[in-house]
């Protein structure tokens, strides 16, 4: 274990307010009992109240006077905070001024030896984050607010391909980050139904006067994910899909916005589906072979030969055309 690791574990061993020997922490924590001594001093050092007695009943112990345990955290935690900001600013996150902001507090209060190892360790993560238009960040930011103050918005929004934009009232229930974009799940008042807006595609924004109750327990998340179940064909029976390839490809083929959503089981060499058969034939083939020969379909028999059948339209297609 780390030193400052140590010197963590040992001071919550302290925060039990009993007297604890040197030769005790050293047992627990192993290691050797002058460790000990040399950790009480750095945690001297840095304003904790340890206290060494001698004699019968003599022990290490801190003063009541210490009401507050110092914010420490382990080599790993801080990697895990350095790292998580790196993808909160990959995702256009609108609070990552903030989030930079805390974290420089914490690494403030570092020693210089635990700077410098967490350069160290963080040094080989970077986050590539997408081209995002400068304005998302404020509109995140105005979006969430109004949820929180149900509050209705009008938005000057613009659909994929469209020339023009078109005006909308909305109350705005949630925002979600999906396929590297944000969204914002809201009641549109125009359709009189919950419609998800691509946070980028959103041209202008102002606040109305109008006021909101958003539906109790209602989840961003959640929506998603019934979005993605009503766009099955049929309830039922359900097939089992097996599909192996390199972990890659099947990265690709998990990743897609409505199959991933019956995802059972991953392996680095097979990915295993729950779906229902008419979902499957409809949409699964045409899907699937266009990563041609880099997958390979194990189960249904089914799903398999109408590929086959597919692959050979085509090949049959194109036969003799010599140009």
């Amino acid at each position: 274990m780390a030193k400052w690791d140590n010197m963590l574990s040992m001071l919550w061993m302290l925060r039990s307010g009993r007297k604890l020997t040197a030769a005790h922490i050293a047992d627990s924590l192993e290691i050797s009992v002058r460790t000990v001594y040399r950790y009480i001093d750095a945690l001297c050092a840095s304003g904790v109240p340890v206290v060494a007695e001698s004699g019968h009943d003599g022990g290490i112990r801190i003063l009541e006077s210490f009401k507050e345990t110092p914010l420490f955290f382990n080599a790993i935690e801080l990697k895990a905070l350095v790292d998580a900001f790196k993808f909160a600013q990959g995702a256009g996150y609108p609070y990552t001024e903030e989030l930079e902001s805390a974290l420089k507090k914490v690494e403030n209060g570092l020693q210089e030896e635990q700077r410098d190892d967490l350069s160290r360790q963080t040094s080989g993560l970077d986050v590539i984050a997408p081209a995002r238009p400068p304005s998302v960040v404020p509109l995140l930011r105005d979006l969430e607010q109004a949820e929180k103050e149900g509050r209705s918005v009008r938005i000057a929004y613009r659909k994929a391909n469209a020339e023009q934009r078109d005006e909308r009232d909305i109350d705005p229930y949630g925002l979600a980050y999906d396929r590297n974009e944000w969204y914002a799940v809201a009641w549109c008042h125009r359709t009189q139904a919950v419609r998800t807006f691509r946070v980028d595609r959103i041209a202008e924004l102002t606040s109305t006067d109008a006021r909101f109750d958003k539906p109790e327990g209602f989840s961003a998340s959640a929506y998603f994910r019934d979005q993605s179940e009503q766009g099955r064909e049929a309830a039922g029976p359900l097939a089992l899909i097996r599909i192996e390839g390199e972990p890659d490809t099947l990265n690709a083929v998990c990743a897609h916005w409505h199959l991933r959503n019956y995802l059972k089981e991953r392996t680095d060499r097979e990915a295993q589906f729950l779906l229902d058969v008419p979902t499957m034939n409809k949409y699964l083939p045409v899907y699937l072979l266009t990563f041609g020969t880099a997958i390979r379909i194990r189960e249904p028999l089914e799903l398999k030969r109408r590929v086959q059948e597919m692959a050979h339209e085509i090949a049959a297609h194109y036969k003799d055309d010599r140009n």
